[in-house]
Formats: C-alpha cells, structure tokens, sequence
C-alpha cells in the first residue's frame, strides 16, 4: 500500500475509514499524539515516543486501549504494509466516543488512530529559515495534545513570509518551535531550553543533548532570549521527522553560520544515530 491508516481496530487507506460523529476529538480536539519516522521497517526511536505518548495520555486521563508492547507491535506491523521505505508514522488517541459533554465519562478506553503514508528526509546541507512569534499557546506544551492551531497558525504565516517553521517566544524568552524544539551554540555550549510546561520534551532534543555529551560538547539546559538566539554561534532546530537542522535566518535577519564544525559534529551524530537505529531488518 501507499499509505495506510487504522482506527479502533479496523485497517485500510485513510480515504476509506469512517470516524465515529460523536468522537471527542470532533468537539474538543480531545486526544493526545505522538509522530517519527520509519525506514526499512523500523519505527525510529520507538520507545521514546510510546513513553512520552503513554505519559500524554496520562496526564490528560485518557485510556490507551492497549499496552506500549502492543501498540509498538501494531505499528511496526503497520509500517511493513507500506511500500516506501520511509515513511511518517503518525499515531494519537482520543477519549472516546459518546454525546458531546464538557464532563467525560470515567475509565472509557480511548480511540486509537495510525496514519503511515510516505515521507522524505530533510536535506541536511540545506538550512531552514524562521520567522519569530508571539507564543500564544496554553501552559500544557508538554503534552502533546490534539489542540494544534496555535502552531498551525504560526506556521502558516511562516510559510507565507518565506520561511519554512516559526520560532515561537513569550516576551523575551525563546520556547520552541511551531512544530519542532530549537537549541544554540554558543561559545562551544549547547544551551537548550528546559523541560518546563512551556515546551514539548522533544525526543530528538533528548537524543541531541545526550549525543553532545558523547562528543564533548557541554550541555546547559537554561532559558534563552531572542536576542541571545539571534547572536548565537549557530541555531538548531530538532524534531524526529527532520533529525537536526541548522538556521539560516530568523525574519530575514542571517544567523549563525559561526562554529560549523561542532554544528556538523552534532548533525552527523544524529544522522548516524537515524541510520544506526533504522538499519534494514
């Protein structure tokens, strides 16, 4: 197949499942998810992503309707019905389904949901540009819930001045991206910011501060302002479907651009990282 989507046990191509009316995720965007990407037949980073997906879920109260060994089983048994060889994983769940109420009912197991459909890398020689937002999200961005258009908003307007993701802020301080979590360098230091309610706890972030180590590069996990990001030696953006990306421009303004070596250092480790976790079965 060339893509493929499951809800609530049933499989088949995204155009041919029919979602229940009154399914929670209509009214409230009700529902937690969590996205990679799988090549020759591996979900990339797999357990990381079913934790923090399982730890959504229960921070939000919603039943999962099967364990992480099954759901890890189905979407690698998903993944292998694709034909490309890489391709976007995408899974969430959503509280259920019954008559629209603000109240929920308790224990109900939630609704399961996969879309598989083919996906390409990022070129890594190529950096991407930002544009700068207000971050006018709520305070729970360290779940990854349903409740996306915030950040569909910013990234749409990024798109249309030009640049490829936004770089979200609330008043001087840097928080993420409107889809990804962005780090510096600076001075020979990876500073990132921490893992807080104002930002998702990204999984490439965590494998890129752990591959930082590995290489010598120190770690400080501390806030930033948009001034220091704008003089940083180099900024990053991470994320599980684009692995490490450098920054070319913030509002058109270059960044960066001034400590290349310990840059390709780190984004070779991740690439490394990718092929070594991904390799053919």
């Amino acid at each position: 197949m060339e893509s493929i989507a499951y809800y609530d046990g049933k499989i088949g191509a995204p155009e041919e499942l029919m979602v229940p009316f009154n399914d929670r995720v209509h009214f409230f965007g009700d529902g937690c998810y969590d996205a990679t990407v799988g090549a020759n037949g591996k979900v990339y980073l797999l357990q990381d992503h079913l934790d923090r997906f399982f730890t959504s879920a229960k921070a939000l109260d919603i039943n999962i309707p099967m364990s992480k060994a099954e759901l890890g089983r189905l979407l690698t048994d998903l993944l292998a019905k694709v034909d490309s060889k890489v391709n976007f994983v995408y899974w969430q769940v959503t509280r259920g389904v019954e008559p629209r109420n603000h109240v929920y009912e308790e224990g109900v197991p939630g609704k399961l949901w996969v879309s598989i459909r083919p996906n390409t890398l990022n070129d890594p020689d190529k950096p991407i540009r930002l544009n700068s937002e207000e971050d006018t999200r709520f305070y729970h961005c360290n779940i990854k819930t349903l409740n996306l258009i915030p950040s569909v908003l910013a990234n749409q307007r990024a798109v249309e001045r030009g640049c490829d993701e936004a770089v979200l802020h609330r008043g001087s301080r840097v928080t993420e991206c409107a889809h990804s979590n962005i780090s510096m360098l600076k001075d020979g230091v990876l500073r990132t910011a921490p893992t807080d309610e104002l930002i998702l706890p990204g999984i490439a972030r965590k494998h890129l501060i752990a591959l930082a180590k590995e290489n010598g590069v120190p770690v400080v996990e501390e806030p930033f302002s948009m001034v220091e990001l704008m003089n940083a030696d180099e900024a990053i953006v991470t994320s599980s479907s684009a692995l490490c990306m450098g920054v070319e421009s913030i509002d058109g303004i270059p960044v960066g651009g001034r400590d290349r070596e310990r840059f390709h250092l780190l984004q070779s480790a991740c690439m490394e990282e990718f092929q070594r976790e991904t390799k053919a079965r």
